[in-house]
């Protein structure tokens, strides 16, 4: 008795096409994805640091980038929200900073009586830019309806060989 009967005639293919499909659109996701992560850095030389710690944010942390270049212009997300052409208008730039510390979790802080934002805010400053270009983010970070308290300032690493 031959329970096994192979009749070469029933033979069925595998198609491959479905498989090719998803293995090109996982990788026009990935890509996808890479891109979107480098969204909020602006390409900068950024000043070397003696000390630094590498930076590991937490994913659900809510920390606004700030990317000051070298002219002084404020860049967020690849949309400028200071240009120092006009150098009295700063309502873009607070307005994005009140509209991230209202989303940010609070913690009480006892000397100052309230509940701040606990998230920082991160800013990434051109080698070349004018100190006072981060002074003024800080005066704004620091305003009422604002008021974000931690700081947090970007360097370079240098490379083993430099």
């Amino acid at each position: 008795m031959n329970i096994n009967k192979h009749d070469a005639e029933t033979e069925m293919e595998m198609n491959m096409t479905p498989m090719i499909d998803v293995v090109f659109l996982l990788i026009i996701f990935f890509m996808i994805i890479t891109d979107l992560t480098q969204q909020e850095l602006e390409d900068l030389e950024l000043p070397l640091a003696i000390k630094a710690v590498e930076d590991k944010p937490n994913p659900e942390d809510r920390r606004p980038i700030l990317n000051i270049l070298q002219s002084g212009e404020i860049i967020v997300k690849r949309e400028t929200y200071y240009d120092p052409e006009d150098a009295d208008n700063w309502d873009t730039l607070e307005g994005y900073l009140s509209g991230m510390a209202q989303l940010m979790d609070k913690e009480p802080v006892p000397e100052v009586g309230k509940d701040l934002p606990s998230d920082p805010v991160l800013i990434r400053s051109d080698e070349f830019a004018l100190f006072k270009g981060i002074q003024k983010v800080m005066e704004r970070c620091g305003k009422e309806g604002i008021q974000i308290w931690k700081v947090e300032l970007a360097a370079s690493m240098p490379q083993p060989d430099e």
